[in-house]
């Protein structure tokens, strides 16, 4: 089974790919799900965020409010590692969990949606790193317009994490999303048979391509 970490800054459009991936029919597992289900309602994850950051950051049904927590760690480079500390784990945990599954069922190659996959050191656990990237200014907007943040807070969060330059480097394979959707389609469409090709090549034993 080969294993692809799918990284990238924010609102760079790592999400679209995995979601072309998966319509593609590829298992994909994204880190924000697992983080939502290790803090979801009753969890030990919930309650050692709230112990941590206190009641403020639950909302009126009593589930995290992530844009409150989110909002509040962006401020403070100090809670934001607490906060990894506490999901980091949890997440890792799940993901493993995931991907044992995946390969018992006898999957040819599984895609892990990372944002955060080189600031936390995890991308030695894959056997492919793919990297969306985007120019900066194109990514600000995408976070101002499209999900409506402060410019401020966009610039915090963007701030928080590596330089694309370097996890471009640091990628086995790059993909801009500088144009159209379309263009991104085509160009991770294109990547994947590249990825499907060398995931048959491990299962025959051969070279990959």
């Amino acid at each position: 089974m080969l294993t692809v970490a799918l990284t990238g800054n924010a609102a760079a459009g790592k999400s679209t790919v995995a979601e072309l991936w998966a319509g593609a029919g590829v298992p994909v597992v994204r880190a924000d799900d697992l983080a939502r289900d290790a803090v979801g309602p009753g969890s030990e994850g919930l309650a050692e965020v709230v112990e941590a950051f206190g009641t403020g950051v639950l909302g009126g049904d009593g589930r995290l409010d992530r844009a409150a927590l989110r909002d509040r760690v962006f401020r403070a480079p100090e809670e934001r590692a607490v906060l990894e500390r506490i999901l980091h784990p949890r997440i890792g945990a799940l993901r493993e969990q995931w991907m044992e599954r995946q390969r018992e069922t006898g999957a040819l190659l599984v895609v892990a949606e990372i944002p955060l996959l080189f600031e936390a050191g995890l991308e030695g656990g894959f056997d492919v790193v793919v990297c969306v990237d985007a120019p900066e200014d194109v990514r600000l907007g995408r976070l101002v317009k499209d999900r409506g943040l402060k410019e401020d807070e966009a610039r915090r969060i963007m701030a928080s994490q590596i330089p694309g330059e370097e996890k471009r480097r640091r990628a086995h394979f790059v993909l801009d999303n500088d144009g159209s959707r379309a263009e991104l389609e085509e160009r991770s469409l294109a990547l994947l048979d590249l990825l499907l090709a060398r995931a048959r090549a491990q299962v025959r034993g051969g070279n990959a391509p």
